[in-house]
């Protein structure tokens, strides 16, 4: 993971927090990607969406990333789990990329661990951030 700090909305981190409580989740969701959710969460630093700035990766956002090893790149559209369906682009916050990116700027990269090493990506471009957007509609 980058090493510096994650920024999430107040209404992200609400949601997210709820989801994080809900025992079904627990049940059904990878134990680990929980955990690191919820670490993400605890060290974020939550603020009121029309104050984030507009090159963060927050929910329902759409981000181009680069995997740096390989230099390919790829689109997706950062969602709730329930909305998740990766064959259309709409990437699972409770993914591990997810979770990575969340709250995560245009330029940032992101690491972790894999069971064949170290993936490592860079945030290319935010080109839809419900927050920002919302602001020029």
């Amino acid at each position: 993971m980058a090493s510096r700090k994650t920024i999430v909305t107040f209404d992200d981190y609400t949601r997210l927090s709820a989801l994080l409580a809900d025992k079904m989740m627990g049940m059904i969701a990878d134990r680990k990607l929980l955990r690191d959710l919820a670490s993400e969460l605890q060290h974020a630093e939550v603020i009121e969406s029309s104050k984030v700035p507009g090159d963060v990766v927050t929910m329902n956002s759409i981000v181009v990333l680069t995997e740096i090893g390989s230099g390919e790149t790829d689109r997706y559209k950062l969602v709730y789990p329930e909305d998740a369906n990766i064959a259309e682009g709409r990437l699972s916050v409770f993914a591990p990329v997810g979770t990575a990116i969340l709250g995560y700027r245009v330029g940032d990269l992101v690491r972790w661990n894999v069971p064949s090493g170290t993936i490592e990506l860079r945030i290319d471009a935010v080109t839809y951030q419900p927050e920002r957007d919302a602001m020029t509609a």
